[in-house]
């Protein structure tokens, strides 16, 4: 279980200027609904943007701290 702050944490570590929003779907804190904004996303296709976003969180996926991710990845308008 990890809660939705730090997931936060984690993401903006990786990526300072990224705008994120975490939704725990279960109320158990392992099945999350995550959305970033960054600019660094810019020139990336979808899959290198997640993989961005995976990467910040390896160590709660790799515990299975957090067992279910939906992701959704955007550019500042």
């Amino acid at each position: 279980m990890v809660q939705p702050e730090q997931v936060k944490d984690a993401i903006l570590r990786e990526l300072p200027d990224a705008v994120v929003e975490v939704e725990d779907l279960t109320g158990g804190g392992d099945h999350l609904q995550v959305r970033v904004m960054s600019g660094a996303f810019a020139g990336l296709n979808r899959v290198r943007q997640h993989q961005l976003v995976y990467g910040a969180l390896r160590s709660e996926l790799a515990s299975e701290a957090i067992h279910a991710l939906a992701l959704q990845t955007s550019l500042p308008a």
